[in-house]
């Protein structure tokens, strides 16, 4: 899309912000309000022209903007949508900007940081997550480049829910067969074994929450970790010096067998709670 170019009258298009299979993003500014505020406009492409395919992607769209708005109303923590509108065969998603840097920018490669840093990190995703999980929204896609650390107050907020790409995955199909919503949306090492067989569930978040957690603790890439050959269990603690009481706790966040892990966000906020540790 073009630097300059106006959508629905309102959203002009002035930088580019990212560009992948699932589409693109830019920020723009609002020219209907005082002082032009920046937002961020996603822009979903569907490849198929097939008419069915595309009603499907087109309620999956509206069903997908109605949870980004009830989230972002009901949480700080989750950016708030401010319009969803097609054009011609095309999707946008217009949300809220957050002037802050994704927390890639902390957890560096080699770096290994404070069990009361994890803690704190731990304790804001899972704030931004049990709104979601109260709604029983899986996110899908929690890694630290979605989790951004706002400027203004150092919250962490959680951005890119993974249904978004799934309307993608649908509409970019290239077998009538692979229309299905089994197709697995996530990313390598942050996403559990049900989930990349598209199996979603609450707990594979806790898994990715872990996974940050753990990133955080061992300064390793969660793919680069080995694993026990018999359980498949993740062998980390040699690499982090951690309390046996946080690493049993991310132990069973990061469980092999799903429902082995916590059941959602506000159960994990809740062990985390009694660990009494004095973060800063």
């Amino acid at each position: 899309m073009q630097l300059g170019k106006v959508l629905e009258r309102r959203y002009k298009i002035i930088d580019s912000l990212g560009s992948g299979g699932f589409g693109d993003t830019y920020l723009a500014e609002d020219l209907q309000l005082p002082g032009n505020p920046k937002c961020v406009v996603k822009h979903l492409k569907p490849k198929v022209r097939d008419p069915e395919v595309l009603a499907t992607a087109k309620k999956l769209f509206d069903r997908e903007a109605e949870t980004l708005y009830k989230l972002g109303k009901d949480s700080d923590q989750i950016p708030k949508l401010f319009a969803h509108f097609q054009e011609g065969k095309e999707f946008y998603l217009v949300q809220e900007y957050i002037e802050g840097q994704d927390i890639s920018k902390e957890l560096t490669k080699g770096k290994k940081l404070s069990e009361s840093y994890t803690i704190t990190l731990l304790t804001g995703i899972l704030e931004a997550l049990t709104i979601a999980h109260q709604n029983n929204i899986v996110h899908r896609d929690i890694k630290p480049q979605n989790l951004m650390r706002r400027k203004s107050d150092n919250k962490i907020v959680l951005i890119d829910f993974g249904a978004v790409k799934e309307i993608s995955v649908l509409t970019t199909a290239n077998q009538p067969g692979a229309t299905t919503l089994t197709v697995a949306v996530g990313t390598p090492g942050y996403m559990p074994s049900e989930q990349s067989r598209g199996q979603p569930k609450l707990s594979s978040d806790i898994y990715a929450v872990g996974m940050v957690g753990i990133k955080a603790l061992t300064g390793k890439n969660p793919e680069n970790l080995p694993r026990d050959s018999k359980t498949e269990h993740i062998i980390w603690r040699n690499e982090a010096g951690v309390s046996d009481r946080l690493a049993n706790i991310l132990d069973r966040m990061v469980h092999e067998y799903f429902v082995m892990r916590y059941e959602n966000a506000a159960e994990v906020l809740e062990v985390l709670e009694g660990l009494n540790i004095q973060t800063t």
